[in-house]
């Protein structure tokens, strides 16, 4: 991995990352206005290459996560169990950065990036959740890609893995071999894309400095502060609640018993490089048994994304806040929506929900070079903002472990 301690320090992200919105930002400043398109298409080089990894990463992973369950009536019960709890946990993040959002508005300070306010595209927003259902079900699945209408994706590929996951043992593990198989290729693509990531670094601040100075960077400040307080407030208070009431566990024991998985995943930045060591101390720590926990653990780290999922959230409220866009109600239930399915999607590697907030961003009609250009300065800042994500996930998937186990009978969970 590209972060590993291991290597040297100037090979490792973050550092890279660093040295690159330094470069960017004095390039931007000397150059002005007339550096913008020499260096600008750096950034936009690298966005579109995101972009050009969405559909086909959200879809081999839900339908790989989601296929691999298998079937059963025990399968099927604990598999109900899970996703109510990654739905539920999932939710209540986005409800913790909605809140902080509209409380702090941190994009107040900085609305508008140049004349966003006036350039700004008419946000969509269904008449009722009946036409957002209607919407997200996808008449013409080509088509719906075409668009692309992600959500549509998401849901068939959520039905799709279900699918699978019911069909006898030979078809289901042929076909859940060949997704997972397609689903390692399209994370080592996108690990490849994230390799670029100092020079669309780079070329995206040059082009934000450029164009308009230190003006944007009070804002981003600011959502750094407001991203930091949602994600602590469901790390501190949400998580520790879900243990209490629907476990009958001890926060403080929880915090104590997964404090080397918690270390690992936030100098990884990566679920699932931490999911052995996440498994070892579920098993041998927590108390849960190795029934459950190779069930729930894996699921988790394939579609139980709260850090992300409150990321994209907060992160697009923050964006229409900088261009002096107000969100409607309904406009920010669509956030939230979106927000919750496209977090399913989000693959289990650094930076991953970087690709991801895209859907939620097009799920509004937010577009246009003013938005790659807040999404560009925001990706500038978000290593250490990431790898705390990533604790808070692992968290969770090793919460929603307890709490199953707790509720299948299971007595020795997070004991004293």
């Amino acid at each position: 991995m590209v972060s590993s301690p291991s290597l040297p320090w100037y090979r490792q992200l973050h550092w890279q990352i660093l040295g690159a919105m330094i470069a960017g930002a004095v390039a931007g400043l000397l150059g002005g206005p007339a550096i913008v398109p020499k260096v600008g298409w750096l950034g936009t080089l690298f966005l579109e290459l995101l972009r050009m990894i969405i559909l086909p990463l959200i879809f081999t992973s839900i339908v790989s996560g989601v296929s691999s369950v298998g079937g059963g009536r025990d399968l099927g019960r604990l598999f109900s169990k899970t996703l109510g709890y990654y739905m539920l946990s999932s939710f209540l993040a986005i409800l913790a950065g909605l809140l902080v959002v509209n409380l702090i508005r941190p994009g107040a300070s900085g609305a508008a990036v140049g004349d966003a306010g006036a350039q700004l595209p008419e946000l969509a927003s269904p008449s009722s959740p009946v036409d957002l259902l209607l919407d997200i079900v996808p008449e013409n699945l080509v088509a719906a890609a075409a668009e692309p209408n992600y959500l549509a994706i998401i849901l068939f590929s959520i039905l799709l893995g279900m699918s699978i996951a019911a069909l006898p043992d030979q078809p289901r593990g042929l076909l859940v071999g060949f997704f997972d198989a397609a689903f390692q290729a399209m994370m080592k693509f996108t690990s490849g894309v994230i390799i670029f990531l100092p020079i669309g670094v780079f070329g995206l601040i040059a082009r934000l400095v450029g164009e308009t100075g230190f003006s944007q960077f009070k804002a981003l400040g600011l959502y750094v502060l407001t991203l930091l307080s949602g994600l602590t407030l469901h790390l501190f208070v949400t998580l520790p609640l879900l243990l209490i009431v629907l476990g009958r566990i001890k926060p403080k024991i929880h915090f104590r018993n997964m404090a080397g998985p918690l270390m690992m995943a936030f100098s990884t930045s990566s679920s699932a490089a931490t999911l052995p060591l996440t498994i070892r101390n579920v098993e041998e720590k927590v108390g849960v048994s190795n029934r459950v926990s190779s069930f729930v653990l894996p699921m988790g780290a394939t579609v139980n994304m709260d850090g992300t999922a409150l990321f994209e959230c907060l992160g697009v409220l923050f964006i229409a806040q900088t261009m002096g866009a107000d969100l409607s109600i309904m406009q920010q239930l669509i956030v939230v929506f979106t927000a919750l399915l496209a977090s399913i999607g989000a693959a289990a590697i650094p930076s991953a929900g970087l690709v991801i907030i895209f859907i939620v961003l097009d799920a509004v009609n937010l577009r246009g070079p003013e938005v790659d250009a807040m999404v560009g300065a925001m990706l500038a800042i978000d290593r250490p903002l990431d790898m705390y994500r990533t604790a808070i996930n692992v968290f969770s998937d090793s919460c929603g472990a307890a709490i199953i186990a707790k509720s299948e009978g299971e007595m020795n969970v997070d004991v004293d």
